[in-house]
């Protein structure tokens, strides 16, 4: 097998996957060094505890314990230890060269000492979403990412700028795209780690760049993003660039989007296709457009954390702000692509790649799937150009809003029992808590347009 791209492979994909033996027998024939054992905060931050590879037999058997409280919105510093258990499917080894030796990483759950699953982990709050689904009869919910970043320059102290070093735009290459050699080099380090990348393309800002990497099943998938952020960090900075997930970067250009492609498959049949159907769509596949309609405010918080997130959700670049759906328009906030058959799909285009893929999958499918339950149905589709409607058209179309700043998406979020339940009690209260100090930490600090604006005047 393959010790760099088995990670790639699940059940009915591939080699048989990954034992405890395989991984302590590829540790010592590739004199590998260090294994990071790598897991995400609620916020979607990646941490991890970096192992020698004298410990890798402790490590394949979940004999790795941390501190808890120690990472924010896990535990208090009375109940602190927490243990990591890996996904051996996760093994892979970074194809960037380290500086001393070569390095694996395990992608890992994490544990209560009593053998239970944490409830603040997000992996786990992914995986409870996906049982319930399994509970309704699906065996997959299939997800595909298109993750949207900049490449900026660092000044002589290797800190960020806003200056991107290229004047491309949407499509455009070398010499325009000095990010190009960059993104290359990022996709392939992606390829030797397992990755199926589909395409890679400057984005329409200046230093904007997407890389599409085939759809897998919801949980791969986040561990995918996760994966991916840190490859296209580590390489950008290789070469004397910082990349940034942050959704809006840059005043009067297009913010980062990371639209998300979802389907559903029972007994290996996609569900959402219907040949019968005008719009090649099931009961199903509307049913769970409604039940995102229905819940996208309340997830709004988890698919766009940040108080920047707000400024990328604006009329005149392309991001959705409202609520309506089209079998075409791209200007819809979901967007049903052309394809049918096994590839029929749910495009949301509001979430934005700051956002924790594990929480924000497992809203979407929580949104979905109450739809289902409830066999929802949609509002009418939205043809017409969205962008170009005024407040009476959009009053006439019956069209709402997403929240506007991240402070009236939090509040939404407590509106909604559904997606609090999704959640459940721990990462919920956490989340919360944590954005609220973020959007009063923000309220407080003194921009620099306001500087701009009032200091001369005033």
């Amino acid at each position: 097998m393959n010790h760099i791209s088995a990670y790639a492979c699940r059940k009915g994909r591939g080699p048989v996957p990954y034992t405890k033996e395989d991984i302590i027998r590829i540790v010592r024939e590739k004199d590998i060094k260090f294994i990071r054992m790598q897991f995400a905060d609620i916020f979607g931050q990646l941490k991890n505890v970096a192992l020698t590879a004298s410990q890798v037999e402790k490590a394949v058997n979940n004999q790795i314990m941390f501190d808890g409280s120690s990472v924010e919105g896990f535990v208090r510093i009375d109940e602190s230890d927490q243990c990591l258990y890996p996904d051996l499917n996760s093994f892979t080894v970074f194809p960037w060269r380290a500086q001393f030796g070569e390095t694996a990483r395990l992608i890992c759950d994490v544990y209560n000492t009593d053998g239970s699953a944490f409830m603040g982990d997000p992996r786990n709050v992914l995986k409870r979403m996906i049982g319930r689904m399994h509970d309704m009869g699906y065996d997959t919910f299939n997800v595909g990412p298109e993750c949207e970043f900049f490449l900026f320059k660092t000044d002589e102290n290797g800190r960020p700028t806003t200056e991107t070093n290229d004047e491309a735009g949407y499509f455009d290459l070398g010499p325009l795209d000095h990010g190009e050699s960059t993104r290359r080099e990022i996709c392939l380090n992606l390829e030797q780690m397992g990755f199926e990348i589909e395409a890679s393309h400057h984005e329409n800002a200046a230093g904007q760049h997407e890389i599409d990497f085939k759809y897998a099943d919801a949980l791969t998938a986040a561990d995918n993003i996760m994966t991916f952020k840190l490859a296209v960090k580590t390489l950008a900075q290789k070469n004397g660039l910082h990349a940034t997930f942050m959704p809006k970067p840059i005043f009067g250009v297009a913010g980062s989007g990371m639209h998300t492609n979802m389907s559903l498959f029972k007994d290996g049949k996609n569900v959402f296709y219907d040949p019968d159907d005008p719009r090649g769509l099931s009961k199903e596949a509307y049913s769970f457009i409604a039940g995102i309609l229905a819940h996208v405010r309340g997830f709004t918080a988890i698919t766009n954390p940040l108080v920047n997130s707000y400024k990328r959700l604006v009329p005149g670049y392309e991001a959705p702000c409202y609520l309506a759906w089209s079998a075409s328009n791209r200007s819809a906030l979901i967007r049903i692509p052309a394809a049918r058959g096994q590839s029929t799909r749910v495009e949301l285009r509001s979430p934005d790649p700051s956002c924790n893929p594990y929480l924000a999958f497992a809203v979407c499918l929580a949104a979905g799937l109450d739809g289902i339950e409830k066999g929802l149905t949609p509002p009418a589709e939205i043809t017409e150009n969205i962008y170009a409607m005024d407040a009476a058209a959009l009053e006439a179309h019956g069209i709402a809003a997403l929240p506007d700043s991240l402070s009236s998406a939090i509040k939404a979020l407590e509106a909604d029992p559904l997606i609090m339940d999704a959640l459940g009690d721990h990462v919920s209260s956490y989340y919360i808590a944590g954005k609220r100090r973020e959007w009063r930490e923000y309220k407080t600090r003194v921009s620099s347009w306001e500087v701009e604006k009032y200091m001369t005047n005033y």
